[in-house]
């Protein structure tokens, strides 16, 4: 297949034009749609960096942090250029463009590339190394498969329940809700096809796979640090700007409610599709046969059990635990764990096999993302965005200034898949906000960012939910009419039960003097 590809690209008879539309058909992109994409972020950043009046209290490094800003967000929503290749190059306009001071004449490499020397970072790519290792000894599948097995999953219910099990296990290994999602795939396909065509059933097929594959993916990752990558942008910001040591083990102690809101969205989707008293027949049965089938655990599944043990014990040991056994950074013991998992002859894989299974895009996105939020606050964009935003909650109570902050969110996540993205350009300009409108700028910045999670209206702003999508399970409609009432219980759940968790942990968002308690 990829010489008959290349074949084709070579006997075009066209110009340039036609060659370049070729490769993008083969590569099964519109050309019209990406290039379209292409040249309005760079007409958007020219205009924006060269072209328009600086506007009042922006400085002129704000500007071109701005154009940078708007051009990765056409890039984005567009894909244009993979995700990964947009977020590299942020800190290559940065450079270009001077938008952060050069001393002596040297641009200040050290802060351009500052998102790639985070330990939010290097945490990252243990999860990746993890998540591939995970994947080739099929120890994904035999964690999905024992959760549903030990539950004796038969009901809709039961499954969904499992599913969710499952995700938040997988939390732990798999970063990135979108891995997961398609990781546990064709166990959910598995699943739903012992299910019948009968109305009800169909619809049953529905709620399993929006429950399973995105709904617990995206509610299970806010829950582990690790298990969401916005989690890293927005603990990266907090630490640059001295909130630090708000760990792996606070973390999941200031999300524990979350957990709470898959039972909410269960309840909604379970009215919505009708799927009380539907039935697996033989379900139990068959997932019973696929595990049994799996056979013990092998060596190498006890040694990557065994490593991911003692780091994690490593994780929850740190500064800011009950029990503090160490006073690494977290970055730090994700590097130590990479260490342990490439020891020689631990797990029967050559390099290029982990590397082939390692989201190297994602790492890339993360970087650039991070480099962005630093940048957007180092240049005074972040604030000037918050004071233009101030006045349209201004004079608001907490409750309602949140409240429109979060529905703001979901109508900019309207034409955006990457949740990454759109944390990394809300965070700094939400944490900004906080101390102007007279609120705890991390406890708010949570708040709103936490909420960016749940954009369930349209399979494209998450893409866990393309992958979902690609099932031809559900349709947009179908989607969308379940999703739009989990948004808004997701809202109504951050306000009325999130913000006075924060406040009982010390963090009350209408309190912007409140010590830090970490």
């Amino acid at each position: 297949m990829a010489n008959e590809s290349v074949a084709t690209v070579n006997e075009c008879r066209g110009g340039f034009g036609t060659y370049i539309s070729e490769n993008l058909s083969l590569c099964g992109r519109s050309p019209r749609v990406t290039w379209a994409g292409y040249a309005a972020a760079w007409a958007a950043f020219a205009a924006v960096n060269y072209l328009l009046p600086l506007p009042e209290g922006l400085s002129r490094e704000g500007m071109s942090v701005l154009a940078i800003l708007i051009w990765a967000s056409i890039m984005w929503v567009s894909e244009a250029m993979p995700v990964g290749i947009t977020g590299i190059s942020i800190p290559t306009l940065l450079v270009l463009t001077r938008a952060l001071p050069w001393t002596n004449g040297k641009p200040p490499m050290g802060q351009v590339f500052s998102g790639f020397t985070t330990h939010e970072v290097w945490l990252c790519l243990f999860a990746f190394f993890t998540g591939a290792i995970i994947q080739l000894l099929g120890m994904d599948k035999r964690i999905a498969l024992a959760i549903l097995d030990k539950i004796k999953a038969s009901s809709v219910g039961r499954i969904i329940w499992g599913m969710f099990g499952v995700n938040l296990a997988l939390a732990f290994l798999i970063p990135a809700a979108n891995a997961r999602a398609a990781t546990i795939m064709p166990v959910v396909q598995g699943i739903t096809a012992l299910l019948g065509d009968t109305p009800r059933e169909r619809e049953a097929k529905k709620a399993i796979v929006i429950q399973a594959m995105v709904y617990a993916s995206m509610i299970s990752g806010l829950f582990i640090l690790t298990g969401h990558m916005p989690n890293l942008i927005m603990t990266g910001l907090f630490e640059k700007n001295g909130f630090k040591n708000l760990g792996y083990f606070n973390w999941m102690l200031l999300h524990l409610p979350y957990l709470l809101l898959f039972a909410v969205s269960q309840w909604w989707v379970r009215f919505h599709f009708k799927t009380d008293g539907v039935a697996i027949a033989g379900g139990h049965e068959q997932i019973h046969r696929q595990y049994k089938a799996l056979g013990p655990a092998s060596r190498a599944e006890k040694a990557m059990l065994a490593v991911f043990a003692l780091v994690g014990v490593l994780f929850m040991t740190g500064n800011g635990s009950p029990l503090v056994l160490h006073n690494h950074q977290l970055g730090v013991i994700g590097l130590v764990g990479i260490m342990l998992l490439f020891i020689p002859g631990l797990f029967p894989f050559k390099w290029k096999a982990v590397q082939d299974r390692t989201i190297w895009g994602t790492f890339l996105l993360l970087g650039g993302a991070i480099t962005m939020t630093d940048a957007m606050t180092k240049s005074g964009l972040a604030g000037w965005t918050a004071e233009h935003i101030h006045g349209l909650v201004q004079g608001m109570g907490w409750w309602q200034t949140v409240a429109v902050m979060m529905l703001g969110t979901q109508i900019l996540r309207l034409g955006m898949l990457s949740n990454v993205a759109a944390v990394a350009m809300l965070a700094p300009i939400v944490f900004a906000m906080g101390p102007k409108l007279g609120l705890h700028p991390v406890a708010f910045t949570l708040l709103i960012c936490n909420v960016d999670t749940f954009a369930y209206l349209l399979p494209t702003q998450i893409t866990a939910a393309v992958i979902a999508y690609g099932t031809g399970t559900f349709s947009t409609a179908d989607y969308a009419k379940a999703g739009w009432v989990c948004t808004l219980l997701a809202i109504a759940f951050g306000i009325a039960v999130m913000a006075p968790w924060y406040a009982f942990f010390g963090l009350p968002v209408w309190n912007p003097a409140a010590p830090w308690p970490y």
